[in-house]
C-alpha cells in the first residue's frame, strides 16, 4: 500500500490519485455551501439550516421532534403504532434537543435485531448503575401511563445494592449470621406481600442491617470478639450507651436478631433478652414558642420572596398538623376549589382551609403551572416536572432550612397544642392516626386557667 505524501494543492498528506495527483478531498470537492439568507425567525444574516431558519433558530424550533419521529416512521419497516404519540409525550416535557436524543435512542433500540414489544424495549434501555437514565425513566412513564408494560424493578435494584453495601461491611468472621437474618427477613417480606398485609418496608430492614453492621464492629474493634457465641449482655449494653437516644430502636432490631440467632443455634443465650429500653413513650422533642410561631406566619404568607415551597410546606404543618408525607403526596386533584377544602393522606374527611392557607397553595399551584408539566402532584421539581413520581423526601427534609426550624418540630407543636386542649381521641379521629398515637403528645400539664384561684391573705 501506497505511503501518504503531502499534496500538491492543500499541503496536507494524503493517498494522492493518479489522475489528478491530488489528495481525495482535493480531487472530489464537496458541494459548495449556499450563501447566506435572512433567518424568518431572529432576522439575521446566516447560513441556512432548515425551513428558512439559521442554525441557532432551528436548533430550538419545536418541529423538530416531530420531523425527527417522521423519519424515523419512514425508516422503519414496521413502525410501532405508539410512535406518534411517544413523540408529542416527550416534545411536551422535555426541551428540543432532549427530545430529539430520545427519538434518536429510541430508533437506535428499534433497529436492533431483538424484540420491539414494550416491556422489552423498556429492559433494553435501562443503563447499568444506581440510575437507569433519563431516557429508560420517560419510557417506563409513558408505557405504564397507558398499560403498555409493567414497572422495572428499579427500587428494588437499589434497595438490594444497599442491603449488599451494609452487609459487606460487617466483619468477615460474623457476617454469615447476618447475612442468613437478612435471608430470613426478605422471606417474611415476600409472603407479607402475597398475604395482603403489610410488610416491612426497605427502609425498616435497611435500618436494621445498619444497627447489626454497627453492633458487629464494635464487638470486633472495642470487645475483642469474632464469634456471636461469645458476645454477653455486657457487651450489648455497652453498645447501646454509644447512642442513648437510639437505645430504644436499636434494643428491638437486637431482640430480633438474637431470637432469630438462638433459634438457629447460632448463639445459645440470648444476651439482649433481659435488657429494657428504659425509657418512656412521652413525648421529649422540643417545640415553637408563640413568638417564633408568630414569626413563621408572618414569614409565609406577607414576606416576598419565600419559595412557593417551603410557605406551603410550613403552614400546613404549622396550622394542620400536616406531615410532610401528606404534602408530599398532595395532588392537584385533591383540591376541591369551591368550597376551599383539600384531601389529606389518611384523613377520613377533607380538610377545610383558612384563607391564609388557601392564599399559600394557591401561590404552588400557580408555580407549578409554571413548569408545564403533567405531573399529578402540588410539590413539582425539576427533577419530577417530566415524569409522574412525588418530590424525593430528601427534597422535603431541607424544604424548610431557610426558616430554620424542620418540618417535624413546627407539626409537633401543633400536633401538642390540639392534644392538651382537646380530647386526643377526637385529634387523632381528625388526623387519621391511632388513638394510641396522640397519647405520646399528652404532657403532664395542666392549664392554669382551670385551677381555682387562691384567696389572698387578709390581714
Amino acid at each position: 500500500m501506497e505511503a501518504q505524501q503531502p499534496c500538491p494543492r492543500c499541503g496536507k498528506p494524503g493517498y494522492l490519485r493518479k489522475a489528478t495527483g491530488w489528495c481525495g478531498p482535493c480531487s472530489h470537492p464537496g458541494s459548495p455551501k449556499h450563501p447566506p439568507r435572512i433567518c424568518r425567525d431572529c432576522g439575521h444574516l446566516r447560513r441556512h439550516a432548515g425551513l428558512g431558519l439559521c442554525s441557532a433558530c432551528w436548533q430550538k424550533h419545536p418541529g423538530r421532534p416531530f420531523i425527527r419521529g417522521e423519519h424515523l416512521r419512514d425508516r422503519l419497516t414496521d413502525p410501532p403504532p405508539w410512535l406518534d404519540d411517544f413523540v408529542a409525550h416527550i416534545a411536551a416535557r422535555y426541551c428540543v434537543a432532549r427530545a430529539c436524543g430520545f427519538v434518536t435512542s429510541l430508533g437506535q433500540l428499534l433497529d436492533d435485531d431483538h424484540s420491539n414489544s414494550p416491556q422489552a424495549l423498556l429492559e433494553r434501555s435501562r443503563q447499568p448503575g444506581r440510575s437507569m437514565g433519563s431516557f429508560a425513566r420517560t419510557l417506563e412513564d409513558f408505557f405504564t401511563l397507558r398499560g403498555l408494560a409493567l414497572p422495572t424493578d428499579q427500587a428494588e435494584r437499589l434497595a438490594a445494592g444497599r442491603r449488599r453495601r451494609r452487609l459487606g461491611a460487617v466483619p468477615e468472621p460474623l457476617r454469615p449470621a447476618v447475612v442468613a437474618f437478612d435471608a430470613s427477613r426478605m422471606r417474611a417480606q415476600d409472603r407479607a406481600r402475597r398475604a395482603g398485609t403489610r410488610p416491612r418496608t426497605d427502609h425498616t430492614l435497611e435500618t436494621a442491617l445498619s444497627i447489626l453492621r454497627d453492633l458487629a464492629i464494635f464487638l470486633v474493634t472495642h470487645c475483642g470478639k469474632n464469634d456471636w457465641a461469645t458476645a454477653d449482655v455486657h457487651d450489648i449494653e455497652a453498645f447501646l450507651t454509644t447512642l442513648p437516644k437510639a437505645r430504644k430502636r436499636r434494643l428491638t432490631v437486637l431482640r430480633q436478631f438474637f431470637r432469630f440467632a438462638r433459634s438457629h443455634h447460632i448463639v445459645l443465650i440470648d444476651p439482649a433478652r433481659g435488657l429494657t429500653s428504659k425509657e418512656s413513650n412521652g413525648f421529649r422533642g422540643r417545640t415553637l414558642t408563640l413568638d417564633q410561631q408568630r414569626d413563621l406566619f408572618r414569614r409565609w404568607t406577607t414576606v416576598e420572596g419565600v419559595h412557593p415551597h417551603e410557605a406551603l410546606m410550613g403552614i400546613l404543618a404549622l396550622l394542620h398538623g400536616a406531615s410532610s408525607s401528606e404534602v408530599r403526596m398532595l395532588k392537584a386533584d385533591d383540591v376541591d376549589h369551591q368550597v376551599h377544602k383539600v384531601r389529606f393522606g389518611k384523613r377520613p374527611h377533607p380538610l377545610p382551609l383558612d384563607p391564609a392557607s388557601w392564599t399559600v397553595l394557591q401561590r404552588c399551584l400557580e408555580h407549578r403551572a409554571a413548569w408545564r408539566t403533567d405531573n399529578p402532584h402540588v410539590m413539582v421539581t425539576k427533577g419530577t416536572k417530566a415524569g409522574r413520581s412525588p418530590a424525593s423526601t430528601a427534597y422535603l427534609s431541607h424544604v424548610l432550612d431557610d426558616c430554620g426550624f424542620p418540618p417535624r418540630l413546627i407539626r409537633s407543636t401543633r400536633l401538642v397544642d390540639l392534644v392538651n386542649t382537646m380530647d386526643p381521641k377526637l385529634v387523632a379521629a381528625a388526623f387519621g392516626m391511632d388513638p394510641q398515637a396522640t397519647l405520646i403528645y399528652l404532657a403532664d400539664h395542666v392549664d392554669e386557667g382551670r385551677l381555682p384561684t387562691s384567696e389572698p391573705d387578709r390581714k
